[in-house]
């Protein structure tokens, strides 16, 4: 955040002679191998003497210029690559290329086309970086920000260079922004507007009057930067919080280097705010004054230059200004910077945990400048707290300052280790936030917090009080967590601190996630989503173990980052650390069980038929206890929503509950409760009910017609339906009814027609041709020969179709069946991966249960996503003469679970491990060719 060097030139004719050789140091290489001054000045003048129209001077100058240029920018690049986080010499490098440019094209406009001999008082102009090249800190696809200062009214030789300069500029492919202005201009319009307020104060002089550069330098400070420090500071804040929020509050895993949280530019405010009120020019400067500490401005200057070599390599990667650091760039730039695959994990998650490290870090550091501010008085305190403040009353040991918990005596504090954690214990019963001098003495301290403490009684009930006394875990959580004090009492949640996903499955870091899921159960037992979770609030009004819940909240995800299962390696961990933490060994093994099933319950329920008995019994015989039960249910409901803001959706609530009741049925009734039998003449028994209006020959072909899969399978709200259906179904070839099934976040999609081999995979391949996204699906044949097929499906945004959407949707489908569309033509220009989309990569596994259905063998697909998969799939298994019955479908952002209930031709299970065998060799090339097509 330091000025170039080179941050003052010399009156017109001197002006690349004021330029300093800028030591190598300060660049990627000397400054002479990326333009040499003195030789392209020879050249100008002698393309001058050659050449006297104007024009055809310009020209050839702008000719000359851009293949400097070119060299120059490619040197930096190669050069940049070679030492790829060499970021501050590579920004002074474009900077410093920059200069050169800029200043050509101003001494040719002022020397060659446009010179006064006699200048008035009036024709005189200074030139001014002002922005990030102010600031001389450019990436390659940096802006170029000028500011042409006249003395008054801008004169007509003015305009003449103005233009000339632009012109050449442009011509060279900068993307200049400019502005003309007077010192009084610049005053007004800063008073005015923040943004300008800011660009001034990074302004550097360049070329031209020295003394109008200086006036604006003086009357800026006297005029509009003097007493105007809270309005600043304010107004900076303000717009940190404005962008935090459209990018992101948390740590996104796509996040934008410069607009994000933690990123640049909340580097670059905090900067800003310290030369507003310090008067400072580098960060450096900040020791001085106490406001950082030597190892701050350390951690200071090393998240910069990792940002901006992020930066660099981000804009040189994509040939563009891109500061989004998208899933298909963030493998290019980790290669770039050296990363490499180690531990189970790949090298762009390891780069991505570096990235987050810091820009939790840059978060750090701001709260420590703000703290020295407010001592200063320098930002103003909110207004309501200003007018209803209320000191709370804190224990002795502690102090309120600027309303916030600080440390009456330090030295008396550090005598008993254990006021590391009362600190958090204070924090959550005031309400109060930490002072971040206090948070500055925690982190300076966190060797303190070793095996000893971790062992003292007094430390394990305050820790666990933090996560269910006090109320607002959460908050506890993820300060002790951005301080280092969570990983330094449990060392085993170091691994994942900061630790990326690299899916589109998950939203956030793992920490961050795990912090969201205990926040997600805070706000459950607060009643804030009865509505949303009616379940798992009953479960928890009902009465439930909250420590063990708490403790495997907090641990279920603690074995992610190794090439081992983290479900496993998680359970061994949560053993340990639960035993640690104090808790009697019926919790420790009751948290083991739950960290080690912690996707048991989901995976059953999204990637199995829950309408299959088999299931529900074997779900019950894992779970064993009611108990454990109500355990896994919150647990589960609270990680779902913990992965992602837009995660949990009607569809998994209603598999969940569904598969809840159930589960709950048999351990309490027994593995009989929930028989085939009980369940279809229970189901018969609702119909007659639904359709009592009916003849009762009607009624009884209805309910005689259906093998007892099809009773247990489908709700009565489809077997209304699929009877209206097949009632009139004489005559047409295929009946169709859609339905918005809102309680499922889906449109469910009822087919009746005549039965014949393939009928699923032609029904798969109108959906997919549609773009509709099929979650569940189920087909049955009837004892008179139709096919009855139910599937769910939901639009690209993962929504129910419009009703407005469902005519053309009912057209496509119909056209599609009737063979006026061929799915495997007309899918090849929909099945496409996205460029964004390319980078991840997902194993294909093949797996055949004849365990889990009794009648069925289950296929188990595990593989990456993509639009005509399903088609790909079911088409293979019907050109097998294999019969699919139902399928289940659970996606996970790039990756997708396809489960196929199957029997052979002649109705059997796929035992042979030949057979097994061949069909799985048959999807997989169907699924290598799709690939293959989706990527071309």
């Amino acid at each position: 955040m330091t000025q170039p060097q080179h941050a003052s030139a010399a009156p017109d004719s001197e002006l690349f002679k004021a330029f300093p050789a800028l030591p190598s140091k300060e660049l990627l290489c000397t400054p002479s191998d990326i333009f040499d001054v003195e030789t392209t000045l020879a050249e100008i003048s002698g393309l001058r003497s050659e050449l006297s129209d104007d024009r055809e001077f310009r020209s050839a100058v702008v000719q000359r210029l851009m293949a400097i240029r070119k060299d120059g920018m490619a040197l930096i690049a190669k050069l940049f690559q070679e030492e790829p986080r060499r970021s501050r010499r590579m920004t002074r490098s474009y900077t410093w290329l920059t200069d050169c440019l800029v200043g050509c094209a101003y001494h040719v406009a002022t020397q060659h086309i446009h010179p006064l001999a006699t200048p008035t008082s009036s024709e005189r102009l200074a030139l001014l970086a002002v922005g990030g090249y102010g600031r001389g800190e450019m990436a390659p696809q940096s802006d170029v920000d000028l500011l042409f200062l006249t003395p008054y009214k801008i004169t007509a030789w003015a305009e003449s260079v103005i233009e000339t300069m632009l012109y050449i500029l442009w011509d060279l492919r900068l993307k200049v922004g400019h502005s003309s202005r007077t010192v009084k201009d610049c005053l007004r319009l800063g008073r005015e507007d923040f943004t300008i307020r800011t660009a001034l104060l990074e302004q550097r002089f360049l070329a031209g009057d020295t003394s109008l550069a200086t006036e604006l330098d003086e009357r800026l400070l006297e005029e509009l930067f003097k007493g105007t420090e809270r309005e600043f500071i304010d107004a900076k804040l303000a717009e940190r919080e404005a962008r935090h929020l459209k990018q992101g509050e948390r740590y996104v895993v796509e996040p934008n280097v410069k607009e994000g949280k933690g990123g640049l530019r909340d580097m670059q405010s905090l900067f800003w705010i310290a030369k507003y009120v310090y008067h400072v020019q580098e960060v450096a400067e900040l020791v001085d004054l106490d406001v950082l500490q030597r190892d701050e401005l350390d951690m200071f200057k090393n998240a910069e230059k990792f940002l901006w070599a992020v930066r660099g390599h981000l804009h040189l990667l994509s040939g563009r200004p891109t500061e989004q650091l998208s899933f298909d760039i963030q493998v290019e730039v980790a290669d770039r910077m050296g990363y490499v695959d180690k531990g189970g994990r790949r090298a762009v998650e390891h780069f991505m945990q570096d990235y987050f490290r810091h820009a939790t870090m840059v978060g750090d550091l701001t709260r420590i400048l703000l703290s020295r501010l407010e001592a200063i008085h320098a930002k103003a305190a909110p207004l309501l707290e200003r007018i209803f403040r209320r000191r709370p009353r804190v224990k002795p040991a502690y102090k309120v300052v600027h309303n916030r918990l600080s440390i009456a005596d330090e030295e008396a504090f550090l005598d008993d280790k254990v006021n590391l954690l009362r600190l958090f214990e204070e924090g959550l019963r005031t309400g109060l936030l930490i002072h971040p001098d206090a948070m500055r003495l925690v982190r300076a301290n966190l060797h303190r917090i070793n095996e000893d403490m971790r062992a003292n009684k007094e430390a394990r009930r305050i820790f666990l009080d933090l996560l269910l006394k006090h109320g607002n875990p959460e908050r506890a959580l993820r300060r002790m967590n951005e301080l280092g004090v969570l990983s330094a009492f449990i060392p085993e949640f170091q691994r994942i601190v900061a630790m990326m996903q690299f899916n589109m499955y998950h939203s956030y870091t793992v920490d961050e996630h795990t912090i969201q899921v205990i926040a997600n159960l805070d706000k459950i037992e607060r009643e804030e989503l009865r509505d949303e979770l009616p379940l798992s609030s009953d479960i928890l009004k009902s009465g439930i173990n909250r420590r063990v819940l708490m403790v495997a909240l907090l641990l279920h995800d603690i074995g992610k980052g190794s090439d081992i299962d983290h479900s496993i390696l998680g359970a061994q961990i949560a053993r340990r650390v639960s035993r640690n933490l104090g808790l009697p060994k019926a919790e420790c093994e009751t948290v083991e069980w739950l960290v080690r099933h912690h996707l048991l319950m989901s995976d059953m329920a999204q990637k199995r038929d829950i309408a299959d008995p088999r299931t529900v019994r074997a779900f019950a015989k894992a779970v064993s206890t009611v108990d454990r039960l109500n355990l896994l249910t919150v647990l589960t409901v609270c990680d779902i929503r913990g992965v992602g803001p837009d995660t949990w959706n009607n569809w998994k609530a209603v598999l969940l509950r569904s598969l809840y009741s159930q589960t709950k049925l048999v351990l309490e009734d027994g593995m009989e409760a929930i028989t085939r039998e009980n369940r279809g003449t229970e189901a018969k028994k609702l119909l007659r009910k639904e359709l009592a209006d009916w003849p009762a020959k009607d009624l009884k072909k209805e309910t005689g017609r259906h093998y007892d899969p099809y009773w247990q399978g489908l709700h009565i709200t489809a077997h209304k339906v699929f009877a209206e259906l097949l009632r009139k179904i004489e005559g047409y070839e295929i009946c169709i009814d859609l339905h918005p099934d809102e309680d499922r976040d889906a449109t469910r999609i009822c087919f009746a027609l005549e039965d014949h081999p393939g009928i699923f995979s032609r029904l798969a391949g109108a959906l997919a041709l549609v773009g509709a996204n099929v979650v569940d699906a189920r087909t049955f044949t009837s004892k008179d020969g139709y096919a009855t097929a139910a599937f769910w499906v939901q639009d690209v945004e993962g929504h129910p179709y419009e009703a407005a959407r469902l005519p053309r949707l009912r057209n496509m489908i119909e056209k599609t069946l009737k063979g006026e569309v061929l799915p495997t033509e007309a899918i090849k220009s929909r099945d496409v991966i996205k460029k964004r989309e390319r980078a991840f990569r997902v194993p294909t596994t093949i797996t055949f249960d004849n365990e889990g259905s009794e009648i069925y063998t289950i296929i188990e697909v595990d593989t990456r996503d993509r639009p005509g998969l399903l088609y790909d799939l079911t088409r293979t298994l019907a050109n097998s003469n294999v019969y699919i019955a139902s399928a289940v479908i659970a996606t996970y952002g790039e990756q997708v679970v396809d489960s196929f209930y199957v029997k052979d031709m002649f109705g059997l299970k796929f035992h042979t491990p030949s057979k097994q065998r061949t069909l799985e060799k048959r999807l997989r090339k169907a699924m290598e060719l799709g690939a293959e097509r989706a990527r071309s």
